[in-house]
């Protein structure tokens, strides 16, 4: 595989399935108004897809193990485009929502099977920068999403941003033709492990998101009963076998925290820029977009830094960038929409760094035979942690509406601060290990 001609035209792919949750955000007051739907109606066109996303990914991740990559990443595609084409001409809040459904079961094939992709056939001492591309194509989305999304909303409608979408079916015979052909491997998929994994993600974000102590019970029943199959079957969904492998738990861990601090983010600074500084949605796409232009530009020299100086020592620059930055937010980005500017333009690199290194230390820790389980769980916690950042930062905020706006903000951002700080505790405890396993 020529992965100088493939990995770029996989963040491009990437790119547009992770711009297709942050098109929608901008755009629920418009799809709110239209359809007639309350507010917490309308937010199940954004949590849907997160949830939806996540599951799906690992679910393609750990069909990798069976299934050609190029066989999956069309059946991906192919589901992406069609419903994409659905919410085209999607008139009714129900049809809006199983289009949203079916994108999210079809765009986990681009961010599942990249990262096992890279694993596989990239070189180890190349693979730093091949990770770190992928990983730009999602930073690219984050910060161009909002402005995407606010244009097409305003002159073409909200239905105009699953035409956007349907570009991947333009990009799936180029990437079908250039990836390696691979040969199905005998293994059983559990059926039944992925389910329990689905209503244990699906019960236990909805549970947090509603404040409902049934979803909660029905969570706990489902991961008690998920627990029990788990010690009596074998070749699980979730391969048990995974957390043994030495420093594998911690880096979860860390994954956790990172998309924690990541989405917290991403979710506040629009609501600070439009809430206290009155900026529209285009204005906050442009004050947002200079970060995640720069984390691209900068994608080859980390990736470059990552191979020659190791994957611990990046995420401990990225964390440390991280920590100053939401240090600063907690105090000052209420003062000013110029602090969140320049805050993210360098909040977006680190992160970019810190997941690039974060991902390529966890498929050097997994053998070959884990590879698609590992690294599939590793994105399945990432996303789960930015999913409930997400809902907690907004029932903090509400929680908080007695108190000025200002505060509630800044309360907020402590939070997210003292979460990357747990984090740092978190690597130096890998790396003591880590160096105590070389000597």
């Amino acid at each position: 595989m020529n992965d100088k001609i493939v990995l770029p035209i996989w963040a491009m792919g990437l790119f547009i399935v992770v711009m297709n949750t942050t098109m929608f955000n901008v755009s629920l007051p418009s799809i709110i108004n239209d359809l007639q739907i309350t507010a917490d109606l309308g937010s199940w066109v954004i949590s849907s897809y997160s949830i939806g996303y996540a599951l799906s990914t690992v679910i393609y991740s750990r069909l990798s193990d069976i299934i050609p990559i190029r066989r999956l990443l069309a059946v991906g595609l192919v589901i992406l485009g069609l419903s994409s084409v659905i919410g085209i001409f999607a008139h009714e809040f129900s049809t809006l929502l199983a289009a949203r459904i079916l994108q999210s079961a079809g765009a986990g094939a681009m961010a599942g099977l990249g990262l096992v992709l890279a694993s596989r056939y990239v070189p180890a001492e190349r693979r730093g920068r091949a990770i770190a591309m992928i990983s730009a194509g999602s930073a690219m989305a984050f910060g161009l999403g909002p402005i995407v999304g606010g244009v097409i909303s305003e002159y073409f409608g909200w239905n105009g941003l699953f035409a956007i979408t349907c570009l991947v079916l333009v990009i799936l015979p180029v990437l079908y033709r250039l990836l390696p052909k691979e040969q199905p491997t005998p293994g059983r998929f559990d059926v039944l492990g992925a389910l329990f994994t689905v209503i244990n993600a699906a019960s236990l974000l909805v549970a947090v998101t509603q404040l409902s102590v049934l979803w909660l019970a029905i969570s706990i029943v489902s991961f008690v009963a998920h627990f029990w199959y788990l010690r009596k079957a074998q070749e699980t969904f979730i391969n048990p076998e995974l957390l043994q492998v030495n420093g594998y738990r911690k880096l979860l861990a860390i994954g956790f925290c990172v998309l924690m601090v990541n989405l917290g983010n991403l979710f506040l600074m629009p609501l600070v820029l439009s809430q206290l500084f009155h900026k529209s949605a285009m204005s906050i796409g442009l004050l947002i977009a200079p970060g995640a232009i720069l984390t691209v530009f900068m994608t080859r020299f980390v990736g470059r830094w990552i191979d020659r100086y190791g994957n611990v020592r990046l995420l401990l620059i990225g964390h440390v960038t991280l920590v100053i930055v939401l240090a600063i937010y907690s105090w000052e980005a209420v003062v000013s929409p110029v602090v969140i500017l320049c805050g993210y333009l360098f909040f977006s690199p680190a992160l970019s760094a810190t997941l690039s290194s974060l991902n390529n230390e966890t498929s050097h820790r997994l053998s070959t035979n884990k590879i698609g389980a590992g690294m599939g769980l590793m994105q399945l916690i990432q996303f789960f942690g930015g999913s409930i950042s997400v809902a907690v930062c907004g029932l903090l905020l509400e929680a908080q509406s007695a108190i000025p706006l200002t505060q509630a903000f800044r309360h907020v951002y402590e939070l997210l601060l003292a979460i990357c700080l747990c984090s740092i505790v978190l690597l130096l405890s890998y790396r003591r290990s880590a160096r105590a396993l070389v000597t």
